[in-house]
């Protein structure tokens, strides 16, 4: 690991200790400074922004007009505020990882750290920090373990296994090749491998923490549970996809404690994490978040948004001001007994993109995912998906609970539709042994017909 990086994380986490007991005025002052300098910076060298805010570089963040990843790629040459950092080159960098292979916590030209994202909602978006940024973006994932009070240092190291993507431009594998030391070893487990060599990989492992998808941590805790596989972490943590509470439950029953369910992005990293009282406190210190309605005004505490917006308060390579992601969230007011000060999110819905329109009674009916949850959490043994196909939905589960059956999750899933107003839509269920997974081995619970534009 790079020493710098290594000084700059341990600096930051010791600064960031203190914030944890600023009040709300402080925050919202912080933010107020952080904003104008990051504002200052992108009209400075960024001409997008100077023209995206034209006539309106004064104005307060939420007369700000939003913005878009497939913007932000079409302009990626001019929103950066580095002039010899072009697209083309990056992506060309990226390639030569995925094709040639190499070492991804390598900066690029000694002076880049980039990570690309899958498309599974809509356009591939590349993004990129400087060294400066890069050791916040890695310091934001360590205060994850911080406030699960999960310690690491020089005396104890911080044993983790990661179960997600071995792609080298997921920034899973950026962020995890850039940890790796004698402080943090960490195994990176490729999470579309065959069951028993993961288990055995992490018996011999035995990590400390063991983060990952969902969609692996399920049938690793199912693999716990039947005494095959034989670890005890300090904490799980899940990480890129919805954490259902079925699968928190299972989670728990397997190690012994309810999981940390991470929220964070690509391109903003640490977004928010829980506390030992499991408890998500928003990174208000480091982004500023705006969940919205469909026409972009802000929705109340307490009311999920159907997008949300995102400010990186310490983006400045590739400036991110009102940065439009299709998450649906809930905040919910502050206080917890842990005292930090920081928003709480109380949901993590999904992305807009999960959300079905199906043939209904009276014109297309909008199927939310937490349909099929209540159907399909108990069903699959480890996991299902929802893919809509065009004669209707195929229900795949992989493996199936005691006292299921096919045909049975087919009349419930049939008859959860029709109370949710859907008419004439056919459900083909399949055992399978493997979930369907993206490039980056995600397993959503929901694929959708049309990909967004």
């Amino acid at each position: 690991m790079d020493l710098r990086l290594v000084a700059r994380v341990l600096f930051l986490r010791a600064a960031w200790r203190r914030r944890d007991h600023w009040d709300a005025a402080r925050i919202a002052a912080h933010q107020e400074r952080a904003l104008r300098d990051l504002r200052r910076a992108a009209y400075a060298g960024s001409e997008f922004y100077r023209r995206h805010h034209a006539g309106l570089h004064g104005a307060p963040l939420d007369q700000l007009p939003s913005v878009t990843k497939a913007q932000l790629m079409d302009h990626f040459d001019e929103a950066v505020t580095t002039p010899e950092l072009r697209l083309a080159d990056l992506e060309n960098h990226l390639r030569a990882l995925t094709e040639r292979g190499g070492d991804p916590g390598a900066p690029w030209k000694g002076r880049w750290w980039a990570a690309a994202t899958a498309g599974t909602t809509g356009r591939r978006g590349t993004f990129v920090w400087n060294r400066s940024e890069w050791g916040t973006v890695l310091a934001s994932y360590a205060r994850a373990n911080d406030w699960a009070g999960i310690s690491a240092g020089l005396t104890r190291p911080l044993k983790m296994a990661l179960v997600s993507s071995l792609v080298p431009t997921h920034q899973s594998a950026v962020v995890g090749a850039s940890l790796r030391s004698g402080i943090v070893p960490t195994l990176r487990l490729d999470v579309t491998a065959p069951m028993e060599e993961t288990v055995a990989a992490l018996d011999r492992f035995q990590p400390r923490i063991l983060v990952g998808y969902a969609s692996a941590l399920k049938p690793l805790a199912a693999e716990q549970r039947a005494g095959r596989l034989h670890i005890s972490p300090q904490g799980v943590m899940s990480a890129s996809e919805v954490l259902s509470p079925h699968t928190a439950s299972e989670l728990e029953a397997a190690w012994g404690s309810a999981p940390f369910d991470v929220y964070a992005a690509t391109e903003t990293a640490g977004i928010a994490s829980p506390c030992t009282y499991r408890n998500r406190h928003v990174y208000e210190d480091l982004l500023i978040i705006e969940p919205v309605d469909q026409a972009g005004e802000p929705v109340p505490a307490g009311t999920t948004g159907a997008r949300l917006l995102v400010t990186v308060l310490f983006s400045r390579t590739l400036p991110l001001i009102r940065y439009e992601m299709s998450d649906t969230v809930r905040l919910d007011g502050r206080g917890c007994p842990c005292g930090r000060p920081f928003a709480l999110l109380e949901g993590i819905e999904g992305r807009i993109e999960d959300i079905l329109q199906l043939p209904g009674k009276h014109g297309p009916a909008s199927v939310h995912p937490i349909v099929f949850h209540h159907v399909l959490d108990e069903a699959g043994s480890a996991g299902w998906q929802v893919i809509q196909a065009p004669a209707g939905l195929q229900v795949l589960l992989a493996g199936l609970a005691p006292g299921a059956s096919a045909e049975g999750v087919r009349e419930a899933v049939a008859g959860a539709l029709n109370e949710a107003g859907v008419v004439g839509t056919r459900v083909d269920v399949h055992v399978v042994e493997h979930l369907e997974r993206t490039a980056l081995g995600k397993a959503p619970f929901v694929r959708s017909l049309v990909r967004p534009q």
